[in-house]
């Protein structure tokens, strides 16, 4: 390692374990990646029987092709297996998220009232409650780990089990019961406020600001909400009018996710980046957009570059008068083109969309995970050993 190397990494960690705003902003940038890092896999287990097993998965279209029509019985098979979608993402998906967040502020007790505590917040609201499960697992095992510090050292021998477990079921409780009146409550509302929000850019012409509150929505796993909520009905109307509409393609258009995607292939920690060549097959043909949100929620300031790989997309279909003729469902590529109005023009301008979205989300994304920088950083040894410039040379008698 050069001088100016350790000088670097040297004044990197005095940064991050500073006591200004920008140091508290990174650690917890730090905090919620270390909570969705882990659980990548199981957001793309989640993602493959999506893509392959529901009604509109690849089992049944490619049976549809080879029978001629749809096939009933690979139909009903595939259907007893879908079973699964919907579990995973609900209780699943949130529970192994609170689960870590729990462990990283207080080991095993942490991570079990973590979970205890998170099953309150999904059954509190409709949507999947991974922004609930990252707030409230690290705070019931914060709160958890306060309050047995306070009689630590203090209970009589053959009492501490008994107390322990009384302790974690009694606080678990009131806070998952917290969680279904408050927390979950809360996040229903933000996503009626959201689709608000999107209702009046449509009403007032301003299609391409609707990804500032489209792209952040998507992450927080809201975006059936937002596509099936506002989007399908207000489109549906619009081409019943005219044979298409530009709405179908603000919330599926897979361009922004691909770009950032890529941006990891290259650019991204060792970990995400040996996870994301098979997160961006499952995002791209199988319309699964829900495995590029981990990815985001691990490095926040993505969001950026969604929002803007989002909006030039919407930009191109204002501009050269981009429509789909129904809703992509999965959003994945193959949609896109099937969906898309006979005529060259119309597949023209949909393939640009998603092309110039791509390219911009993946600049953006490279350019704020610093072109690799950020990443070998964080790969680089963390114990104190890592930040010595040069061995000090041994002194001559």
């Amino acid at each position: 390692m050069s001088f100016n190397d350790a000088q670097a990494q040297a004044q990197e960690k005095k940064h991050r374990t500073g006591p200004g705003i920008g140091a508290q902003i990174q650690r917890l940038g730090r905090f919620m990646s270390a909570m969705i890092m882990p659980n990548i896999g199981a957001f793309v287990a989640w993602g493959l029987i999506t893509a392959l097993f529901i009604e509109a998965g690849w089992v049944n279209k490619i049976a549809e092709m080879f029978n001629g029509g749809p096939n009933q019985s690979v139909m009903d098979w595939t259907a007893s297996i879908a079973v699964i979608v919907g579990p995973m993402i609900t209780y699943l998906l949130p529970i192994l998220i609170g689960y870590t967040g729990g462990k990283l502020v207080y080991d095993t007790r942490g991570a079990v009232i973590g979970a205890v505590a998170t099953t309150g917040v999904i059954v509190g609201s409709d949507v999947p409650m991974f922004l609930g499960a990252m707030i409230i697992g690290p705070f019931a095992a914060w709160l958890l780990k306060i309050v047995e510090g306070s009689w630590s050292g203090k209970v009589k021998p053959g009492f501490e089990m008994l107390i322990d477990n009384f302790s974690l079921g009694t606080i678990g409780a009131v806070l998952a019961i917290l969680g279904k009146i408050v927390i979950g409550p809360i996040v229903s509302k933000g996503v009626e406020w959201a689709g608000q929000g999107v209702d009046f850019l449509v009403e007032h012409s301003l299609l391409p600001l609707a990804s500032i509150v489209v792209e952040p929505a998507k992450v927080l796993f809201l975006n059936n909400a937002i596509n099936h909520g506002v989007f399908t009905p207000l489109g549906t109307a619009e081409a019943e009018d005219t044979g298409k509409s530009l709405l179908f393609m603000i919330e599926s258009n897979p361009g922004p996710g691909l770009g950032i995607l890529l941006a990891f292939m290259f650019f991204g920690p060792r970990m995400l980046k040996a996870a994301a060549p098979g997160a961006s097959i499952i995002h791209f043909f199988g319309g699964i957009h829900e495995v590029y949100f981990p990815f985001v929620l691990a490095k926040p300031k993505l969001i950026a570059a969604a929002i803007l790989g989002g909006m030039t997309g919407v930009l191109v279909g204002v501009m050269f008068n981009g429509g789909l003729v129904a809703p992509p469902s999965p959003g994945s590529i193959f949609a896109w083109i099937a969906f898309t109005p006979p005529g060259w023009t119309n597949y023209l301008v949909m393939f640009s969309q998603v092309l110039l979205a791509t390219l911009v989300s993946f600049v953006v994304a490279a350019f704020l995970m610093g072109f690799g920088r950020e990443a070998r950083r964080e790969d680089a040894p963390t114990d104190d050993t890592a930040d010595v410039a040069t061995p000090v040379p041994a002194t001559t008698a």
